[in-house]
């Protein structure tokens, strides 16, 4: 059986492969419905990784174009050493860096019109939410992620890079480490210990935040949650074992 399994992934992969270099010909050919496919397949993801880079919703549209277009130029070049969806990711997190590096330079002491948590047009990054929130839920279940999700998507622009964009491509993207270490053009070892910075770094600056909504939201800080998890059971006199709340 697992040998069976073993080749079926093989021959899915292998079909993946041509399928791949099929879309990549017709790329290189010039194909209209071929860039139309991967405009579609591609541009919703790739704004949402960039807007996570650099925070600001036009400059991350502005830098999504930027990445179709070095996309379009750059096809002919693309000889297949990677996947294509690592080649583009790898484009995009190079022009957000670039971005990020120029918004630093030119407008970080600009005062931006955009709201802070502005409702996006079609096309722009999903809020943590859109993962999170099940459709069964009750609408308070709904605020409750509403408000956490868009927390954990502030602290996440405030992580440093390169720890965030690693925590975005592992966690939110689920990129493997191979994946992101091509993307990233870093080897393995780096890849997981900015993964391991990055979610702590996160983890740190949500800590204050969980213990002061926590009660009312249900969250535990993980210190809070290790201890209870430690802690010795308790048995009523009927042998039965009690939950106890400190």
């Amino acid at each position: 059986m697992a040998g069976a399994t073993t080749l079926g992934d093989l021959a899915g992969a292998l079909g993946v492969r041509a399928e791949e270099s099929a879309i990549v010909a017709e790329l290189k050919a010039g194909s209209e419905d071929a860039y139309t496919w991967l405009i579609g397949e591609f541009h919703q993801p790739i704004y949402s990784l960039v807007y996570r880079m650099v925070s600001d919703p036009a400059d991350a549209a502005d830098t999504t174009q930027e990445v179709f277009l070095k996309v379009f130029r750059g096809m002919k070049h693309f000889h297949g050493e990677s996947s294509l969806k690592t080649w583009i990711y790898r484009i995009a997190v190079h022009e957000a860096s670039n971005r990020r590096r120029w918004w630093f330079r030119h407008k970080a002491h600009e005062t931006s019109i955009e709201p802070a948590h502005a409702e996006f047009e079609s096309g722009a990054a999903p809020a943590l939410k859109d993962m999170l929130v099940d459709g069964g839920e009750s609408p308070f279940d709904n605020v409750v992620h509403e408000e956490v999700s868009a927390r954990v998507e502030q602290e996440l622009r405030e992580v440093a890079e390169p720890y965030r964009t690693t925590v975005v491509l592992r966690d939110l993207e689920g990129m493997s480490y191979e994946e992101i270490a091509e993307i990233t053009q870093v080897s393995l070892g780096t890849v997981k210990s900015r993964l391991t910075r990055g979610r702590n770094a996160l983890r740190q600056r949500l800590l204050a935040y969980v213990r002061e909504v926590g009660p009312q939201l249900g969250l535990q800080a993980p210190e809070e949650r290790e201890a209870r998890l430690q802690a010795p059971p308790r048995f009523s006199p009927d042998g039965r074992e009690v939950e106890v709340t400190p």
